[in-house]
């Protein structure tokens, strides 16, 4: 086995292994403190005008009816073109959605490549001279490798040179910020520089990607071409070890957090969760409360209202 495929297999083991594990992390997380602004988008009949289920008389004892396509066409805004990016630092969103359109596009680009391995291992010719859908696989694989590569790189410089001349940003980043950015750009213009020069059709890479799923042999590859595939195996691995992984975060934030309006109800799952959190024990000391106590007492003393 060539030893780069080596190293495309561990990345994609670590790499779904850490995204599993922050994705466990999340899920097994605390009840959190919500924000309770509105309007909240599955809200039906309520969102345009920031209204709740809250405004019913008994409301406890009503059905409540969701917007679960309005709430999807909220996310599909805020995925594809960072709606809340816009409308709070447009100069960052000039180069925040290319950037992450561009990573979407490659992200597309590599399950292309990963299908037409499949299909070449199945003895299915992936190009012009094949089936009308290998056809159409060849040219997406073209179409979103190059698109998604060049929004990626743009996207990335014109964040890094926002990041390095905006003063008052530059307080708030650190090293990494600019290092991930950097990674990004250099990953970008080794693939462009091999694939245009040596694999413009992507023919190569497509076959290596098919060795990794029979654990074959993989194609010949020169340097150049190697030291591509070994960062963007690299990158793979990388980016769900770090905060560029927010994309998991974010949904959290906004379900369980930003979202959630789930009424806590005598007997329902919530109640039952948040009893549990007043069960724990006071760990942090203070004037006017008592460390050690348990939370559903401290919280009930006359005087502790506060």
């Amino acid at each position: 086995m060539y030893w780069a495929q080596v190293i495309t297999y561990v990345s994609i083991i670590v790499a779904v292994i850490a995204m599993i594990a922050k994705v466990l992390r999340y899920l097994t997380a605390p009840e959190s403190f919500r924000w309770e602004l509105y309007p909240v988008p599955h809200e039906k009949g309520r969102a345009e005008y920031g209204g709740s289920y809250l405004e019913e008389l008994d409301w406890w004892s009503k059905p409540r009816h969701s917007d679960w396509f309005k709430e999807i066409s909220e996310m599909m805004q805020e995925i594809f073109l960072l709606k809340g990016v816009y409308h709070n630092n447009k100069k960052v969103w000039t180069f925040s959605l290319p950037f992450h359109l561009g990573c979407y596009l490659t992200i597309g680009w590599l399950l292309f490549l990963l299908l037409g391995g499949i299909l070449e291992t199945a003895g299915v010719a992936v190009g012009t001279g094949g089936n009308t859908f290998a056809t159409i696989i060849h040219y997406l694989t073209i179409i979103f490798g190059y698109a998604g590569l060049v929004l990626a790189g743009v996207g990335a410089l014109g964040l890094f040179a926002w990041r390095s001349s905006n003063k008052a940003q530059r307080r708030y980043n650190s090293p990494a910020e600019y290092i991930n950015l950097l990674i990004f750009v250099a990953v970008v213009t080794v693939t462009l520089i091999s694939q245009l020069g040596a694999d413009p059709s992507f023919t190569t890479l497509r076959s290596y990607v098919g060795s990794l799923v029979t654990f074959g042999a993989a194609p010949p590859l020169g340097t150049l071409m190697t030291i591509e595939i070994v960062m963007i195996s690299l990158l793979i691995m990388y980016v769900p070890l770090t905060r560029m992984s927010h994309f998991v975060a974010k949904y959290f934030l906004y379900h369980s957090v930003r979202w959630n309006d789930e009424p806590n109800e005598r007997g329902s799952k919530l109640e039952k969760r948040l009893m549990e959190l007043l069960d724990q024990k006071v760990g942090w000391s203070g004037d006017h409360i008592k460390t050690g106590e348990k939370w559903i007492d401290v919280v009930q003393e006359t005087g502790n209202e506060q």
